[in-house]
């Protein structure tokens, strides 16, 4: 994220900017001032978070990154009050009062109610009504209610030809002096700041939202948007997926959408709001003569003015929140899917299914090399089964193939029997095969695979071949190709397309930065797009890495970096902590210790007579040692910590150990579920209202929330995340809506899980689940558990008596 330049802002503001967030962190305002310092020269939030720690008092990446971006936010705040003081002193209105009003506004929607009044605009009727001279006949009937609104507007009535230089005056009757009136006054009841923050208030905390179908779009959209044909929902606890779901059927035509108090409150005479606007201004029907006349502008001003213009404003805080929530939940899974456990350095073979254009197949060797591609027919139309299976054992054998990537698209389930088969035939060949069939996701491989960076990788090679070495790459380490992939693509989010895309892609990028430089990388076998994401390097300097790498060779040490082009010192301090070099000169350029703290390893080893090689990975020459040895003014005890640490166990990686799902034998489309079968799957997707699960019927079917555990769970991820294997239960399966309703509560009676747990999916549940098919099946926690095959049998068993 990039924050407002520091020069930008003066002394006393930053200090102020400083202690806001520091009491929003509930952390030192000198943690936040090193941070703010850090950020603005330059350096990345996995270099703060990593090797920046005494200076930062150990904030780590997540306050870091919710400090970047209250910082770039509070900055934007500080310059528009200096754009709304500089306009409302030009205008010559700017009062020691109005400027401390500014001064205090805490929020930028605050900042702007108070501008409302000065905000130039367009010639309003209020304009016009002042022009013509009404003005103080809406004052005098505001200050007298006593006065008789007719007799006073009598004395206002005015017709004026226009003239050159001069606009027509036209009030030929006391009813257009009278709405003129209205108008001046309905504007100013409209824009008093105060006013606008009680009634804010009191429709945020007690307003209803509430949507109905536009006439004739019944039938149109009557699946996807069905639910909320009549809908209400009280507006500060609409969650983000039903609201994201709402201003999409608004968006497409289909959905109104209203905002105001529940009907008992708007039942009331007056209006609860109306009443709040004439008691602000004083206003109250005593059977004065202009008492009605007043009322009726304070119905006037809500219904006209204010109604519409908080509704538009809290209806669009809904949206913001519910993207915000969108984007988490996005950015949540994504980090997931790139730690995923990574199968290692094996040879893979990667299949990504099709009917009557065949299978296309690619061989990676154990680096992710490509070393033979061939195109196979074993379904329809041609069914040439027996001779996919010969070319599919030749492949193997002739490559030692370790592993068999199978993508979940279209005729998955029937390239997985083929594969069975292979797995089959190669055991009976060579029993001492350990070879294994998993399917994969094959979200973003095409559009891998007809990228410039695929042409420029794999010129020769014909774009659909290149989505099966995609897939074949990904389960060797999920992270080294997926950011090859925007990660937009990669489809793990919900209404991902119905958020601010800037925002999203920010937030994405900062997600991939993050799990990229949490790893590590190999400078010595990195792709360009994986270097791009190291800290301090970009798409130029990643790309001039990969260039010398050629020209020379493999790098022998980190200090030879400094001998790419436009690679400096400041570039090397912020990338050579996580660049990994691992059969090089220095046995510590393959831990995540920084060349900058090298002189502490060589204190360590000096007190232990050791060289590096006898203490790397050998935990029990550390012990007895104490950091607080061997800290000095530049290293402290949380640098010394982590440097301990990385001895231990160089090079650590962060990622979960690999495993995998078994998917039931003859399950394999949804018309083969039945209520009542436990079946293992992978979690695809996680939601707000739940999580989807691939359990092979090419339709991932949905945990509710309510059914992920049995105890109240608020939000999903904490019980499961993507990629993790998972048991389920059969609930409730639709075949000609394709929903399949699971629960994980397994231990649970069937018919007492279904009838209070299982919900009818709303549109927005099938919006993310035709995009959830988006995960590797290897799980990334817990073990593989049996597939249920003896609960099914005894269901069928119970069934057939």
């Amino acid at each position: 994220m990039t924050s407002t330049a520091p020069s930008a802002v003066s002394e006393p503001t930053q200090k102020k900017i400083i202690n806001t967030i520091a009491e929003e962190l509930d952390v030192a305002p000198r943690q936040i001032s090193a941070a703010v310092m850090l950020l603005d020269e330059g350096a990345t939030v996995p270099f703060i978070a990593r090797y920046r720690k005494e200076a930062t008092g150990n904030l780590d990446d997540t306050q870091l990154r919710l400090l970047e971006e209250r910082l770039a936010y509070l900055r934007e705040l500080e310059a528009r009050r200096q754009v709304i003081l500089a306009s409302i002193e030009e205008q010559g209105k700017l009062t020691d009062e109005l400027r401390h009003a500014i001064d205090q506004a805490a929020t930028r929607q605050l900042l702007e109610d108070i501008y409302l009044p000065y905000r130039p605009k367009r010639r309003t009727r209020a304009q016009i009504a002042r022009e013509a001279g009404l003005e103080p006949l809406a004052d005098t009937l505001l200050a007298d209610p006593t006065l008789d609104p007719e007799q006073e507007a009598a004395k206002y009535i005015k017709v004026v030809p226009a003239a050159e230089g001069v606009e027509a005056i036209n009030v030929p009757d006391t009813k257009t002096a009278l709405e003129g009136a209205r108008d001046i006054l309905a504007e100013r009841f409209a824009e008093t700041a105060d006013l606008l923050v009680v009634l804010r208030s009191k429709l945020w905390q007690e307003g209803v939202v509430t949507s109905t179908v536009v006439a004739g779009q019944e039938k149109a959209e009557e699946e996807k948007f069905r639910d909320y044909y009549a809908y209400t929902e009280p507006v500060r606890l609409i969650p983000s997926h039903r609201a994201l779901a709402l201003f999409r059927g608004r968006a497409l035509g289909v959905l109104r959408i209203d905002l105001d108090l529940d009907e008992t409150a708007r039942e009331s005479i007056p209006h609860p709001c109306i009443a709040m606007i004439a008691t602000h201004f004083g206003i109250e029907n005593r059977d004065r003569k202009a008492d009605k006349w007043l009322g009726d502008v304070c119905q006037w001003a809500w219904r006209v003015k204010v109604h519409l213009h908080l509704t538009t404003e809290l209806l669009l805080q809904v949206r913001e929140a519910a993207e915000t929530e969108a984007i988490r939940i996005f950015s949540r899974n994504l980090r997931e899917l790139l730690l995923a456990a990574p199968a290692g350095p094996k040879a893979v073979l990667g299949l990504d299914p099709g009917y009557r254009t065949g299978c296309k197949v690619a061989v990676v060797d154990a680096t992710g090399k490509l070393l033979e591609t061939v195109t196979i027919y074993p379904h329809q139309p041609r069914n040439d089964w027996q001779g996919s299976l010969a070319t599919l054992v030749q492949l193997v054998h002739r490559h030692g193939v370790e592993l068999i990537s199978i993508g979940n698209g279209t005729a998955s389930r029937e390239t997985d029997k083929l594969a069975t088969e292979v797995v089959r035939l190669v055991a009976e060949q060579s029993p001492e095969s350990k070879l294994t069939k998993i399917v994969v996701s094959e979200a973003g491989a095409s559009v891998y695979s007809a990228s410039a960076l695929a042409a420029a990788e794999f010129s020769d090679l014909d774009v659909s071949l290149r989505g099966a070495v995609s897939i074949a790459r990904r389960l060797q380490d999920p992270l080294a190709e997926l950011v090859k992939i925007e990660p937009k693509s990669i489809g793990v989010g919900q209404y991902q397309h119905d958020v601010n895309q800037r925002i999203l892609a920010r937030s994405l990028d900062a997600t991939v930065e993050d799990c990229v430089n949490a790893v590590g990388v190999d400078v010595n076998t990195a792709s360009a797009p994986l270097l791009a994401q190291v800290s301090g390097l970009n798409r130029v300097l990643a790309q001039n890495i990969v260039s010398y790498r050629d020209a020379h060779g493999p790098f022998s040490n980190r200090q030879t970096l400094l001998k790419v082009p436009r690679v400096g010192e400041k570039t090397f301090e912020q990338a050579a902590g996580f660049l990994r070099i691992n059969d090089g000169d220095n046995p510590l350029d393959r831990s995540a210790v920084h060349p900058e703290a090298y002189p502490v390893v060589e204190r360590i080893l000096a007190r232990l007579k050791k060289g590096i090689g006898q203490v790397m990975g050998q935990p029990g020459t550390l012990k007895g040692l104490s950091a607080e040895e061997f800290t000095d003014e530049t290293f402290g005890l949380p640098t010394v910590r982590d440097i301990l640490t990385e001895l231990e166990k160089p090079g650590r990686d962060p990622r979960p150990e690999f495993k995998t799902a078994v998917f039931q034998e003859g399950i394999e489309s949804i018309t083969d579920l039945q209520p009542g079968m436990i079946l293992e799957g992978v979690v695809t997707n996680v939601a707000a209202f739940g999580a989807f699960i691939d359990i092979g019927v090419h339709q991932d079917g949905l945990v509710h929330v309510s059914a992920l555990a049995n105890k109240f769970i608020k939000d999903p991820h904490q019980i499961v995340k993507p990629g993790q294997v998972v048991k389920v239960r059969v609930l409730t399966v639709d075949a000609v809506r394709q929903r399949i309703s699971l629960t994980m509560r397994i231990d649970d009676i069937p018919e007492t899980i279904s009838q209070p747990e299982t919900r009818k999916a709303r549109p927005d549940d099938r919006q993310s689940r035709r995009g959830s098919r988006s995960l590797q099946t290897a799980s990334r926690t817990g073990k593989s558990e049996p597939a249920g095959a003896l609960a099914l049998a005894l269901a069928r068993a119970k069934e057939k008596r």
